[in-house]
C-alpha cells in the first residue's frame, strides 16, 4: 500500500487505533450471539428460533438508534475537521438527550404493539416458539433506552477516532452477559429468560458507563456537566439532516429482513433454525468489514470537514483494501471450522445442510461485494450524500430482497437458500450504483483537488 503523507488527518498508527479496537468490539458483539445461541440450543430448536425472531425485531431497533447516532457523529466529525470543538460538543450533547429520549417512545410502542408483533409480524409459528418469543419480547425490550444511550455515546467516541473507549465498555457488557446466561440457564435453568434477563442488565450497565466516560471534560468530545435537557433545534435538526434518512433506510433494510422472515417461517422450524444459526454464524463472516465500515465513516467526515476530498478519497481506497484483506482471512478461518462450529449447536442433519450450503454462498459474496455495498456508502453519507443512499437501499431491497426472495424460495422451490440469494442480489446492485455516485461525489472532487494545485499551487477545492 503507499504510504500515508506526514501532513494527512490520519496516520498508520492512528488508522490502527481505530480499526483494531472496532474489530475487537464487533467480534466480542458477535461471540455474545453466537455462545448466547448455543447456550439456548440446550433448551431446544424451539428456544433458537423464538430469539431468532425477537432478534430480528431487536436488530430493527438497534440499527435505527446506530443511524441517529450515527448523524450526530458525523455533525461531530465534521466540527472536528473544520477545528471547531465546542460545536462537536453540542452535537454530543444534542446526540444523546434526542436518541434516549427517542428511544423512550420507540420501547412504549413495542409494548403496546407486542401481541401484533408475536401474531401478525412473525406469522404462523409454533406454539412453543411462540411462547418463548414472548418471555424473551417482554423483558429484552425493556433494555431499548440503555440502547440508545449507549449507541450516542459509543458513536461520540469514535467521531474523535477513539474506539478503545467503546471497546472495553463493549467488554464489560457482554462478560455481563455471558456470566449471567451460564448462570440463569445451566444453573437456574431459566431456560429463555435465563438468556433474555443477562442481556437488560449487560446493556443498562453498558449505557451507564460509556455516558460517564463521555462526562471527561478533558476529552476532544465530552458531554456538559451539568448535561443539559434543553433542546438546540439547530443542532438537532443538523444531526437529522444525517441521521432520519439513514435511520430510514437501516429501518426499511430491517424490515425488508422482517417481512422475509415470514417467507422462512413457512419452510417450518428446521428452516428457521437454520437461517438463524447461518444469521449468527455470517456475523463472523463480515465482521471485519462491519468495523471498517465505521472506520470510514470516522475518517471521512473528518476529511469533508476539513474540506478535503483528496484526502477522502486516498483513505477510503485504502481502507477497501484493508476491508477486503481481512474478509477472504476471517471466511477462510470461517469455512474450514465450519464442522465444528455447526456440531456445537447440536442441530438435526436436515437444519445443519441447510446451514452448511447458506454459509459457504455468503462466505463467496462477502469476500466479493459486501465492501462497495455497506462500506463505500458510509463514504457518500460522511459527506452528508444521505438521501441517495438511503432512496437506493430501500428501493433495491423492496425490489430485489424481497421480490427476488419470492421468485427465488417460493416460485423457483430453493427455500431458504433462495432468501439469501435474494439478499446477495441486492448487495451486487447497491454496490454497482453506489460506486458509480462515489465517483461522481468524492472521486471528481478529489480529481479536482489535484487539479487545482497543478495549476496554482493551493489546495482550494472547486
Amino acid at each position: 500500500m503507499a504510504r500515508i503523507p506526514k501532513n494527512y488527518l490520519f496516520g498508520n498508527t492512528d488508522l490502527k487505533r481505530l480499526i483494531i479496537p472496532l474489530i475487537i468490539e464487533q467480534f466480542l458483539t458477535v461471540i455474545v450471539g453466537l455462545v448466547d445461541s448455543v447456550m439456548v440450543a440446550g433448551v431446544g430448536e424451539a428456544a433458537v428460533s423464538a430469539i431468532s425472531l425477537v432478534d430480528t425485531v431487536n436488530v430493527l431497533i438497534v440499527n435505527m438508534f446506530t443511524a441517529l447516532a450515527m448523524g450526530g457523529a458525523v455533525v461531530a466529525g465534521q466540527y472536528i475537521g473544520m477545528k471547531k470543538e465546542n460545536d462537536a460538543c453540542r452535537a454530543a450533547n444534542q446526540t444523546l438527550l434526542f436518541t434516549t429520549l427517542a428511544a423512550v417512545g420507540i420501547m412504549i410502542l413495542v409494548y403496546i404493539l407486542r401481541n401484533f408483533i408475536l401474531h401478525t409480524v412473525f406469522g404462523k409459528i409454533e406454539d412453543d416458539v411462540s411462547a418463548y418469543a414472548n418471555t424473551y419480547l417482554l423483558i429484552v425490550s425493556a433494555s431499548i433506552p440503555f440502547i440508545g444511550m449507549y449507541n450516542a455515546g459509543a458513536a461520540m467516541f469514535r467521531a474523535m477516532g477513539d474506539s478503545k473507549a467503546p471497546m472495553t465498555t463493549s467488554l464489560i457488557m457482554n462478560a455481563v452477559n455471558i456470566i449471567g446466561n451460564a448462570v440463569l440457564i445451566y444453573g437456574f435453568h431459566m431456560e429463555i429468560a435465563g438468556a433474555a434477563i443477562p442481556t437488560l442488565i449487560s446493556r443498562i450497565l453498558a449505557a451507564f458507563i460509556i455516558t460517564a466516560r463521555l462526562g471527561n471534560q478533558r476529552l476532544q468530545i465530552h458531554i456538559e456537566r451539568p448535561f443539559s435537557i434543553k433542546f438546540d433545534g439547530r443542532m438537532i435538526k443538523k444531526i437529522l439532516r444525517v441521521g432520519i434518512p439513514n435511520s430510514l433506510e437501516n429501518s426499511m433494510f430491517r424490515l425488508g429482513k422482517i417481512m422475509v422472515l415470514t417467507i422462512v417461517t413457512a419452510f417450518g422450524t428446521a428452516a428457521i433454525t437454520a437461517n438463524a444459526v447461518s444469521n449468527t454464524i455470517a456475523m463472523f463472516q463480515i465482521l471485519p468489514g462491519m468495523a471498517i465500515s465505521q472506520s470510514v465513516l470516522t475518517v471521512v467526515s473528518q476529511c469533508v470537514g476539513a474540506n478535503d476530498f483528496k484526502q477522502a478519497d486516498f483513505y477510503v481506497k485504502r481502507l477497501l483494501k484493508i476491508l477486503y484483506i481481512c474478509m477472504f482471512i476471517i471466511n477462510a478461518l470461517v469455512i474450514l471450522s465450519m464442522p465444528l462450529i455447526l456440531k456445537a449447536y447440536n442441530l438435526s442433519e436436515e437444519t445443519t445442510s441447510i446451514a452448511r450450503t447458506i454459509l459457504i454462498y455468503h462466505a463467496v459474496c462477502a469476500c466479493t461485494i459486501w465492501g462497495v455495498s455497506f462500506a463505500l456508502p458510509n463514504s457518500l453519507r460522511a459527506a452528508n450524500d444521505v438521501m441517495f443512499t438511503m432512496i437506493v437501499a430501500v428501493v433495491s431491497m423492496w425490489v430485489f430482497r424481497i421480490g427476488a426472495s419470492i421468485v427465488l424460495a417460493n416460485w423457483l422451490g430453493l427455500g431458504v437458500l433462495g432468501v439469501w440469494i435474494a439478499m446477495t442480489i441486492d448487495w451486487f446492485v447497491r454496490g454497482v450504483i453506489f460506486t458509480a455516485r462515489y465517483r461522481v461525489k468524492i472521486l471528481k472532487k478529489a480529481r479536482q483537488t489535484v487539479k487545482t494545485v497543478k495549476n496554482d499551487g493551493t489546495p482550494f477545492l472547486t
